[in-house]
């Protein structure tokens, strides 16, 4: 499936005021810029010309192509979180703009991303020359645009680093760079705009050969990203009265995107493989994947960094996606796997034969441990310190934490508060991307369980 990127704004000068919207389309895989629109809209407001330039976004990513899939990026913290599902839209005008919003593409075909105004440039400067035009009488034309040079000459500007070919290694960190430079946009969290229709967007479609993206969805806000499943069921609802409250704006949220090693020998084996086992290296599947994960990182462009499991089987998968990243690798020592005594390098089965009631026991309370072993809630203990310190030194960063079943496992209960039987009923394949966003409240939100697409 083919994947674009559709960065999205609107403005109004009064608010409302004299307003206009601009949007981009993006290949995923390449970068390059496939479509543009920009329309002036008379009087409006903010809110207004921010639904209006997504709207005019994912149509012109629904001409290059109606089976693609979307990662929205907007600098507006209140369209992303309404269209995401996460604050309720109180506004009568606002639902039948979100709603049309919604139906341009399957629910499940699209994520949202919040990003700072400095990194939606492109969109904001195609606004402002919507306006420009409006104000002398004139329609916003695409020949006469000069939003995309604008915005790249900012960038370059910004960031000096030579682009090399999408993905690699100088690219990565370029982009990785940009992001952590980047300051907070400000996003506006007024819901109280009255519709005003607007004219045919003018858009500028390039002529390119169609492609296929291989970026993985979840990779937050990624993320990562907000990522199809959760935000998608609400996407669908967006129309429909919500329970809940609306948050104050906190900022992005520190996001783990949790990747589980790749095969060892052991895996398909199904045999317990923890931190007092024997160690196991990739094999040559769990290597393939581990390349397979990093082309799709490359693709999506948004992590930040890198923190691995000290184990040989994360820190190899850590290094194959950080060398196409142009990152460094950190170790956590608490990101390793459970320790699982007596059972080490045994299967389930083996484990029942020899060590019936110790095994019995170990399933029945998260306090027991297997001989020699670590029990759920000391794990648990060690991996809510690695997350917090995670968090405070990665505020409002995207960053892969490459570790093992019993750690995403635990992370994941965690954020949703679920006891720690709920982890005998998730499923966790190895070179899996899962995803957890934490605000600055305290709060957690699961974007992404046990994802593969990228190995298919």
């Amino acid at each position: 499936m083919r994947e674009f990127i559709v960065e999205a704004d609107g403005g109004s000068r009064g608010n409302p005021g004299p307003a206009g919207y601009g949007s981009v389309v993006i290949d995923a895989a390449s970068g390059e810029t496939l479509a543009e629109a920009a329309e002036h809209i008379g009087v409006a407001t903010n809110n207004v010309a921010e639904y209006k330039g997504l709207v005019a976004g994912l149509k012109a990513a629904r001409e290059l192509d109606p089976d693609a899939s979307v990662h929205v990026r907007m600098d507006s913290k209140l369209v992303v979180e309404q269209m995401s599902g996460r604050w309720k839209i109180k506004h009568p005008d606002m639902k039948p703009l979100a709603a049309e919003a919604a139906r341009v593409f399957p629910a499940e075909r699209v994520t949202y991303e919040w990003i700072p105004r400095e990194r939606n440039k492109h969109a904001d400067r195609l606004a402002n020359e919507a306006m420009d035009a409006g104000k002398r009488g004139e329609r916003w034309s695409p020949s006469a645009s000069t939003a995309e040079l604008d915005a790249r000459a900012s960038r370059s500007a910004a960031d000096p680093t030579p682009a090399g070919p999408p993905g690699d290694a100088a690219a990565g960190a370029a982009r990785a760079r940009a992001a952590l430079t980047a300051t907070r946009g400000d996003a506006s969290a007024v819901d109280t705009a009255t519709r005003s229709d607007a004219p045919a967007a003018g858009t500028a479609t390039r002529g390119v050969a169609p492609g296929t993206g291989t970026a993985a969805r979840g990779d937050a806000p990624m993320v990562v990203p907000a990522v199809a499943g959760i935000d998608a069921q609400a996407a669908r609802n967006v129309s429909a009265p919500q329970v809940g409250w609306a948050a104050p704006d906190l900022g992005a949220p520190a996001t783990f995107v949790l990747l589980r090693h790749g095969e060892t020998p052991l895996t398909p084996e199904k045999r317990f493989s923890g931190s007092g086992g024997s160690d196991p290296s990739l094999s040559d599947a769990g290597r393939e994947q581990a390349e397979r994960a990093a082309a799709a990182f490359a693709a999506r462009g948004t992590i930040q960094a890198v923190v691995s499991s000290p184990l040989k089987r994360c820190q190899e998968t850590a290094h194959t996606v950080a060398a196409r990243l142009g990152l460094d690798v950190h170790l956590e020592e608490d990101l390793r796997e459970a320790d699982f005594g007596v059972f080490e390098g045994l299967t389930f089965a083996e484990a029942r034969a020899r060590h019936p009631e110790e095994l019995n026991a170990w399933l029945a309370s998260p306090e027991a441990a297997p001989p020699g072993g670590e029990s759920f809630t000391a794990v648990a203990r060690r991996v809510a310190a690695a997350r917090d310190r995670l968090t405070a030194a990665y505020a409002r960063r995207t960053v892969l934490l490459v570790t093992h079943v019993t750690p995403i496992k635990t992370l994941v209960r965690l954020a949703l508060g679920a006891p720690p039987e709920s982890m005998f009923r998730m499923e966790l394949s190895a070179a899996s991307v899962s995803a957890v966003a934490y605000y600055a409240d305290g709060n957690a939100s699961l974007r992404l369980l046990n994802d593969t697409s990228h190995l298919r």
